[in-house]
């Protein structure tokens, strides 16, 4: 894609796209209209992508959970239970315990080179030729957790427990436990099978490893296909669920302490979007690693103070505690509670709340692509540690918090501003700047979430569209134009359909992983060796 061609894609995309936002604001606008309009056309696809197998009157399970959950069980099993045996191997790779064992260095290559690590050879070579990463295995692990922990944590706790009852916080963490596993295969294809381009810029992921690792097993056809499916969601799902859903989110919160419908900011959706459009666009302009030293700094830090808001909530509620486990655990088992936590569940995988952390969707492996390694099964043990940070440790908290607090007794809760206001009410109870925290906790998690689908969704652009920088600031721009909008307008459909397509992403990512199973298992004995071998 040549820069004029970018620039007549910009300019057309511009005139479409400002009437929204001017006219957001104005509740029977045109934005309305077009989301009605929108909504008519997809929602065939929304439907057909969260299609539900019904198992009673009042409950119904979508196909694209039990998919995830059963792979999730497949990869927990195949590789020897992983996510429990290697946690303490993960934990010290991160520490940089095992950091010895890379060789700094490139890798001599030629025509008919052969490695002891099984890479492809064209891999192979540019690795050798520009080095083998961008960032650290930290920094690769919080890149990739900055496009998970987010609203999902907080509201869509909330909506889960409303829903299922405390006992749904149980299939959360199990849920969480072994979405690790898918983490790990994922992760370790996506180093395994990336590219690295002449300036040392890292691209991997799905795309990646769908082309190449199935055409390795004679399967290019098939490769191909499902490569450019996964491409073409992922960009779709970086313009809405990673943008558009977050941004909105974050100023209906910022809108509600500070006043509701009488905030200095209320009609100013635009204004609060152009704001956070500009900060975002000043990381991604860096790529990935820029993104990375912003989110190995934002990340653990917001995820602390959450964590410690969460504990001292816990400390001063601390005698209802013990009533509020034993209520997760006759929730989860009773009969009323296991339909209930599954419907949680439901819920939680498909509002981004228990599978918040995408395991099984592809989308880390591309943050994770982008380590310094010479093991791909070693960020793979970093990439699995993401679902136990984001899932079994954040959502479990704000589980906790709402139990010991009562607010899950409120009723009902139908969206993620609504959820919110419920886990900020929770935090409120005990001292009443809780909330302004938490408001503050949501446009970190939103922010530190659309610079990571940034990259996400640019790594999918250049896959489709090529790797010039009139492709990139093409995708840049139109990426920091949807963050307005998405403050701005009240775009029920486009989201619905945004969220759709990153739920896409999993089938053909699943398909990748169960055939390309073996060559992760190839890679993670590799390293066990040398591991072994260094502390002999």
């Amino acid at each position: 894609m040549n820069n004029l061609m970018c620039k007549k894609i910009l300019l057309s995309l511009f005139a479409f796209l400002m009437p929204l936002v001017i006219f957001a604001q104005d509740e029977n606008g045109i934005d309305k209209q077009i989301d009605e309009t929108f909504g008519w056309l997809t929602g065939w696809f929304v439907n057909l992508v969260f299609w539900s197998i019904p198992i009673t009157d009042a409950i119904s399970i979508p196909l694209v959970l039990i998919i995830l959950v059963l792979g999730a069980i497949y990869f927990t099993i195949y590789f020897g239970f992983v996510n429990f045996t290697k946690f303490g191997t993960a934990i010290n790779v991160v520490r940089g315990k095992y950091d010895d064992l890379e060789t700094g260095g490139g890798v001599d290559v030629s025509p008919d080179i052969t490695t002891d690590r099984g890479d492809l050879l064209d891999t192979i070579r540019i690795e050798g030729e520009h080095g083998k990463g961008e960032v650290t295995h930290f920094q690769a692990l919080t890149a990739a957790l900055s496009g998970t922990v987010g609203l999902g944590n907080i509201a869509g706790v909330a909506i889960a427990i409303s829903v299922g009852g405390a006992g749904a916080t149980f299939w959360m963490i199990l849920a969480g436990i072994i979405g690790m596993a898918s983490k790990f295969t994922e992760c370790t294809l996506g180093v395994k099978f990336r590219e690295i381009g002449p300036d040392g810029t890292v691209y991997g992921g799905p795309m990646y490893y769908l082309k190449k690792g199935l055409e390795a097993k004679g399967l290019g056809f098939l490769g191909k296909i499902a490569a450019g499916f996964f491409a073409v969601m992922c960009i779709g799902g970086s313009f809405g669920g990673g943008n558009m859903f977050q941004a909105n989110q974050a100023f209906q919160l910022f809108q509600h302490v500070t006043g509701g419908e009488e905030s200095f900011i209320a009609g100013y959706g635009w204004l609060f979007g152009l704001i956070m459009a500009i900060f975002v666009g000043i990381v991604i302009i860096g790529g990935i690693k820029s993104i990375a030293k912003v989110t190995d700094k934002v990340v653990p830090g917001m995820v602390v103070v959450y964590v410690l808001a969460s504990i001292i909530v816990l400390i001063v509620n601390a005698g209802a505690i013990p009533n509020a486990i034993g209520e997760i655990f006759s929730g989860a088992f009773g009969t009323a509670g296991m339909a209930g936590g599954f419907i949680g569940v439901l819920i939680q995988g498909v509002q981004r709340a228990a599978f918040s952390n995408e395991a099984g969707i592809g989308s880390a492996s591309i943050a994770h692509s982008a380590v310094k390694t010479d093991y791909a099964a070693s960020e793979g043990l970093v990439a699995m540690l993401e679902p136990f940070i984001d899932t079994v440790v954040i959502c479990t908290m704000t589980a906790l918090v709402i139990i010991v607090t009562g607010a899950h007794t409120q009723g009902a809760i139908g969206n993620y501003s609504q959820g919110a206001i419920v886990t900020a009410n929770s935090f409120g109870t005990v001292m009443d700047f809780f909330p302004y925290i938490l408001t503050l906790a949501v446009v970190l998690f939103a922010f530190s979430t659309m610079i990571s689908w940034s990259y996400y969704g640019y790594q999918a652009w250049s896959y489709l569209f090529g790797r010039s920088k009139g492709a990139e600031y093409a995708y840049k721009s139109i990426f920091c134009l949807f963050v307005i909008i998405g403050s701005a307008a009240s775009l029920g459909s486009v989201i619905a359909f945004s969220d759709a397509m990153i739920f896409a992403m999993m089938f053909p990512n699943m398909i990748g992983l169960v055939i390309l199973a073996p060559y992760v298992k190839e890679e993670l004995d590799k390293y066990l060796k040398a591991i072994k071998k260094s502390d002999a």
